[in-house]
């Protein structure tokens, strides 16, 4: 089985492209939606976020408070190292153990969509790197979308390595500059 990994910047287009390769019957893990699920009520890794955070990041059921997270812990790199520390094992093993199973049912690839690739040094783990990558202003101008501060899009940045960096090792780059169909049609020349 070929294991792809899949990066690239915040806003960029990681998870359009990720919906491409869903269409071409590539399996897909996307890891911001594993870090929202090993956060849910009952998992240890939430305990561990509010032991080490305070109660005051858990809203009255019991779910965490992401913004208020992302807002303390965005502000200061050693409270997102603190951050990562709980998270990221968690991440690489529940991803690790979903293409572990989709080796066991013979499904010849898949990619994993992996934000912090080359951060938390996976880069390895894969048989090919694919960059999402767009222009800053671009990139800025989809955050701003979101209903993203210009603070929220600076920290976000900071927390992440240059974009230039990425596209400098990764094996194949798609760029999400222009239309939906130049990207997807950039997407099904890599496959």
């Amino acid at each position: 089985m070929k294991i792809l990994g899949v990066t690239g910047g915040v806003g960029m287009g990681k998870s359009t492209v990720a919906v491409m390769l869903g269409q071409h019957g590539v399996r897909v893990v996307d890891t911001d939606v594993v870090a929202r699920q090993v956060v849910e009520p009952g998992q240890p890794a939430l305990a561990e976020i509010v032991a080490a955070f305070g109660p005051e990041m858990l809203d009255e059921q019991g779910r965490l408070r992401r913004d208020r997270l992302a807002a303390l812990v965005f502000s200061k790199r050693r409270l997102r190292q603190q951050l990562e520390a709980i998270l990221h094992p968690r991440i690489r093993q529940a991803w690790q153990a979903q293409a572990a199973q989709w080796l066991r049912e013979g499904v010849s690839v898949c990619a994993v969509i992996i934000p912090l690739l080359y951060e938390t040094d996976a880069a390895s783990e894969f048989d090919a790197v694919i960059c999402v990558a767009c222009s800053a202003r671009t990139q800025r101008r989809r955050l701003r979308e979101r209903g993203w501060t210009p603070l929220q899009i600076r920290q976000r940045l900071r927390a992440q390595w240059p974009i230039e960096q990425k596209l400098g090792l990764a094996r194949f780059v798609v760029w999400t500059e222009g239309s939906l169909a130049s990207t997807a049609a950039q997407v099904a020349r890599i496959l």
